[in-house]
């Protein structure tokens, strides 16, 4: 079986597929525990057992339930049952207590607080970016595993600064990452003289050691503080990516969706008049296309719990949990890794913002309006040839 299975791959997959699973400590962490059907477990060491007797993870799942798309879409219930749900910032919260108190390398936690009080700042203020962890050669493994192109329609000129509005977000945002967060599409040589920063929560830079890897690729926080800094505090040239329907757009990403969460979202607009930032519009072609994702019928009690889920820890956590998956180690079978499909992020005109030092919410609302124009503009004039229908619509909720 294991010769079956090697049999599959060559090796320009397997470095492909091995770049990928660096975003595996997410699902690890989402799924590790256990399978869900009626309340009862199906734990993983039944599943190994079936495996271990050449018996395919299709048929096993046929024989528990009769359809295989019901474990996909019961999958990740399992996380409030027998997870732990907790923001990656939750993470030191309570191991560096824990080392601290409870074990010998208590001298670790002393150092890793002692570190994060001195640095503190530093993530906020641009963090410390490395050319050479942006040009890894990882990085181009994984661009082609989907693959991923950055496609630029205007110049972005280095005397002014930008926010570059990402959507959508997809379930995870790959095409974000790897054309933003590292130089394997040529960020630099298509846009010369812009220094991008992808920011994300805040809750990641509390992590020792993650901390410095996330800045090291240009990562920093979404945090006013943080993005004022870069819009204002370090020249020009700067343009910070922001992902403006966030984890809560993750839910709306389904195969086949043009659906954006933008209506509401108004912060950046706001931070870009503020600064005097230009707006940039860009759209990610293809990154919802990666994961099926399942929302269970409304009415039935699966539905209700997903929903009591999802409320709950988007209230507590900000954490917005999906019910998705994809392919597995290899093409045709299923898993948690993301499908080969392409993803092409397209980067629109500039937007020219004047600077007000506080805007009032009719200024907000006339630039946001102009911005969401720009996007549909934008949709508009590559949907089809980037593999979606003329009659396809962007919609904004």
């Amino acid at each position: 079986m294991a010769m079956a299975f090697l049999s599959q791959l060559n090796l320009q997959e397997i470095l492909q597929t091995l770049s990928v699973l660096q975003w595996m400590p997410v699902y690890v962490f989402l799924a590790s525990n256990s399978l869900y059907s009626a309340g009862s477990p199906l734990h993983w060491h039944v599943l190994t057992e079936q495996f271990d007797k050449g018996r395919r993870v299709e048929d096993f799942l046929r024989s528990q339930n009769g359809d295989v798309s019901h474990w996909h879409k019961i999958l990740f219930l399992s996380v409030a049952k027998q997870c732990c749900p907790l923001t990656p910032g939750a993470i030191p919260i309570i191991l560096i207590p824990y080392f601290l108190v409870f074990t010998k390398f208590w001298m670790v936690s002393v150092l890793a607080l002692a570190w994060l009080a001195y640095d503190w700042n530093t993530h906020s203020q641009g963090g410390r970016r490395s050319a050479w962890v942006r040009n890894w050669t990882i990085w181009k493994y994984f661009q082609n595993y989907f693959p991923i192109k950055l496609v630029k329609t205007h110049d972005l000129s280095p005397r002014h600064n930008y926010i570059i509005a990402s959507h959508p977000h997809g379930v995870l945002p790959y095409g974000t990452f790897i054309n933003f967060a590292t130089e394997t599409t040529g960020f630099a040589r298509i846009f010369p003289g812009i220094t991008p920063y992808v920011a994300t929560l805040e809750g990641i830079f509390w992590i020792p050691i993650v901390r410095e890897y996330v800045m090291s690729m240009g990562v920093c926080p979404v945090s006013e503080l943080a993005l004022k800094y870069l819009l204002t505090q370090k020249g020009s040239g700067n343009a910070v990516v922001i992902m403006v329907g966030g984890g809560a757009e993750a839910l709306l990403c389904h195969p086949g969706a043009t659906t954006v969460l933008l209506k509401q979202r108004k912060g950046f607009v706001k931070v870009a008049l503020e600064t005097g930032a230009y707006l940039v519009p860009s759209y990610s072609f293809g990154q919802n296309e990666v994961h099926n994702q399942e929302t269970f019928p409304e009415g039935t009690w699966k539905r209700f719990f997903q929903k009591a889920l999802q409320d709950t820890l988007k209230k507590l956590l900000r954490l917005s949990v999906c019910t998705f998956h994809g392919r597995g180690l290899t093409r045709g079978s299923w898993g948690f890794l993301p499908f080969n499909h392409p993803i092409t992020t397209v980067v629109g005109e500039p937007l020219p913002i004047p600077r007000i030092k506080k805007p009032n919410e009719e200024t907000v609302d006339k630039y946001h309006a102009l911005y969401i124009n720009a996007l549909q503009k934008l949709f508009d004039e590559h949907k089809v040839q980037y593999g979606l229908s003329e009659t396809q619509e962007l919609t904004v909720i």
